[in-house]
Order: structure tokens, then sequence, then C-alpha cells
């Protein structure tokens, strides 16, 4: 099995509906994000899947929330932008646009340099 791994991030606001903490007010973080697929064959020119194309795929995702605030874009609207909740809608989201011979392995979402949540596939 061969993996890749391509990174990005994205600066965005939120809160936490009903947290009984300080992140139930309004604040901001550098979510950095990490992308695992992966796949058994290579393509006719020796590639698990284009670099590239994964980066592009996912810029194109993260670029809904750059500089936003995130309890405002669906489905943030209505569930909690959670670290958790965000890292399963990128999860999804990324699965709909790959091609069916790569395989997402794994989201993972760090709200800060010490934070960090995954989701696997």
């Amino acid at each position: 099995m061969y993996e890749l791994l391509v990174k990005s991030h994205f600066d965005a606001a939120h809160f936490l509906r009903g947290y009984p903490g300080k992140c139930r007010e309004l604040h901001g973080h550098t979510w950095k994000v990490e992308v695992v697929v992966g796949g058994e064959k290579l393509n006719e020119i020796g590639l698990v899947y284009d670099f590239r194309e994964l980066k592009s795929k996912l810029s194109e995702l993260l670029s809904r929330f750059d500089h936003k605030y995130l309890n405002e874009i669906p489905p943030f609207d209505e569930v909690s932008p959670t670290g958790e909740n965000l890292t399963k809608y990128l999860f999804d989201e990324l699965r709909k646009v790959l091609p069916k011979e790569v395989s997402l392995k794994r989201v993972s979402v760090w709200e800060s340099d010490d934070a960090c949540l995954s989701y696997y596939g």
C-alpha cells in the first residue's frame, strides 16, 4: 500500500455552542490540515496520485472557510464547528472528489501546535 500526505492551512474564527469554557466565546485559529490518501497500484507514470491534484482539491475545499466565521457557513450554521465536526466534514467532502482508485485514509486538523483531531476512513 502506498500513502501520500499533503498539508495545508486556513485561518478562521468560531465559537462552540454549549461549551462550558472559554471556547464558547468567539476566537480564531490557524487551522492546519493534513490529508492522507493511499492506493495499492501506481498509475501509468508511477504515481499513486498526483500531489498537485490532491493539493488543488484540498485548497478548493479550504477556500470555503479561509478568513471566514465558521458559525455562519453551512453546515456549521447548524452543527457546532468543533474540530471533530470540521475534520469529519473535510473527510466526507474530499472523499466525494477523489477518484475511486484512490482511498482517503485520514484527515487531521490541528487547532494549535499541540492539539490535533483525526478522522479515519
